[in-house]
């Protein structure tokens, strides 16, 4: 039988009473905006996270986005970040009119290397944009120390990162600000788009919740020029329920990454995934490395295991972001993972037989050349 990369139906069969009794316990209600629903998910996820404030915004781009429009950054200002993620980290930033600057990424870990954030600091810099990729913390504490050293905001993209760790702190709570998205195939995943940002900041939490309600602090005052940015009370629902089996089907991942070291560690020509020492990967994906990396993708698919590629073309190389002037050669650590990321299938109710059949084929594939 083929292997799907990912598949939520499992999840939510697994969940089917409990989710929906919640759903049907919302649509009773008649109130599906803001209220007592996001109102209590905004509270389990600021406790499970240890931090003073969770508030709820309609996407993780949008978390990004109104975090860094609450600490100020606006057109002249530079940010910060990777250039190998998901282009929602730097569409926030430009949506702010500032300038996304990429610093290249830690070849082991591949979220952003700290000994090349200095280098790019100018006048201009008013932020750090670190992304915790594929669910393994970035160096927070050695991010932070260049922070603080050159007075710059810290905005973390845990997108991929619900329940990471780096030590005993959870990705999010550390710095000024931590953004969480919700999408279906993230770790904690709701039944369309949703997001989070956590800060211990009261002054910032007030601004964000001014923002995604239109500039508004009293119905039909507006102070400032918001937003339309706020999570579904049934999406909220939804997360209460889901939140409550986080840490097992976190659990159920970091299972099936360790049979995968072990059962690949005899390759000698991948390179299986890093995890530190003292904390905790998500293992959102569980990604390798692998040279002729499209020739193992397509034998993979053609044996029925699929595999996905996050991500092939690094951002700085994007037509999308073809103002800024790079070109090949610039960010060599960033350009040598997009030729050689692969990822496997690692979603918690990945069956014990699905997962020897992904061991299986890849063995076969590295035996036979």
């Amino acid at each position: 039988m083929p292997v799907p990369f990912f598949d939520i139906t499992r999840q939510n069969r697994a969940q089917e009473q409990e989710l929906a009794a919640a759903i049907n316990e919302v649509v009773a209600s008649g109130k599906y905006i803001l209220g007592d629903y996001v109102a209590k998910f905004e509270k389990e996820f600021a406790a499970y996270h240890g931090v003073k404030h969770a508030l709820g915004v309609a996407s993780g781009t949008d978390a990004l986005h109104l975090a860094l429009k609450a600490y100020g950054i606006k057109a002249g200002d530079e940010v910060i970040t990777s250039p190998f993620t998901f282009v929602a980290t730097t569409e926030a930033i430009v949506y702010c009119d500032a300038t996304p600057v990429f610093a290249d990424i830690d070849p082991k870990t591949f979220n952003l290397a700290p000994a090349k954030i200095e280098a790019k600091i100018t006048k201009k810099t008013k932020a750090i944009l670190p992304v915790h990729l594929y669910g393994q913390a970035a160096d927070m504490p050695a991010i932070m120390a260049v922070a603080k050293k050159h007075n710059l905001i810290v905005v973390e993209d845990c997108a991929q990162a619900t329940g990471a760790a780096i030590g005993r702190k959870k990705v999010g709570t550390t710095s000024h600000a931590g953004c969480f998205s919700f999408f279906p195939t993230k770790n904690l995943g709701c039944f369309g788009d949703g997001g989070m940002i956590t800060t211990n900041d009261d002054k910032t939490a007030e601004e964000i919740k001014v923002l995604q309600m239109h500039g508004s602090r009293s119905t039909y005052h507006h102070d400032i020029i918001g937003y339309n940015s706020r999570l579904d009370a049934l999406q909220a629902a939804i997360l209460s329920v889901k939140l409550k089996s986080l840490d097992t089907l976190l659990s159920r991942r970091q299972a099936n990454a360790l049979f995968y070291k072990k059962a690949l560690a005899e390759i000698s020509a991948i390179t299986l995934p890093f995890e530190l020492s003292e904390g905790q990967h998500s293992f959102n994906q569980f990604t390798l490395r692998a040279p002729k990396r499209d020739r193992l993708f397509g034998y993979l698919k053609d044996k029925g295991v699929s595999p996905m590629v996050y991500y092939p073309l690094s951002l700085h190389l994007q037509k999308a972001f073809a103002n800024l002037g790079h070109k090949f050669g610039d960010l060599p650590e960033s350009e040598k993972a997009q030729t050689e990321v692969l990822s496997l299938p690692i979603f918690p109710e990945l069956t014990s037989e699905e997962r020897q059949t992904v061991v299986d084929t890849l063995k076969a594939y590295y035996k036979n050349g």
